[in-house]
């Protein structure tokens, strides 16, 4: 007999969401890359590859570093929130311009 699941009432997590002063964007890090890059949406996160190895926190180094240049602001602006030791992060990206930090993930996550 078949199964029928009811639909999900609740709409999908959000890849950025805008916080205060910044967006906090859902990360799922794939180390030893052979290049840094975004490369899609996989669940409710943006993926990203980094050549560093998750070792003494180079990983984490490089991740805010790319990050920092991808939205063009300074390392400084760049913070992981959550998720130091995981493959998934929550990482804050502070700017004036949350508008244009938005429109920057939707540019790369399509």
């Amino acid at each position: 007999m078949p199964v029928n699941f009811p639909a999900m009432s609740r709409s999908d997590p959000a890849i950025c969401t805008v916080a205060g002063d910044g967006i906090i964007l859902n990360l799922h890090i794939q180390p030893r890359a052979s290049k840094n890059e975004v490369c899609g949406v996989q669940g409710d996160a943006l993926k990203i590859r980094l050549t560093s190895p998750p070792v003494d926190g180079a990983a984490n180094k490089l991740c805010c570093e790319f990050l920092a240049k991808l939205f063009h602001v300074s390392k400084s602006s760049v913070e992981i929130i959550s998720g130091e030791t995981s493959r998934h992060k929550r990482v804050k990206i502070i700017g004036s311009d949350t508008a244009g930090l938005q429109q920057i993930v939707e540019s790369i996550s399509t």
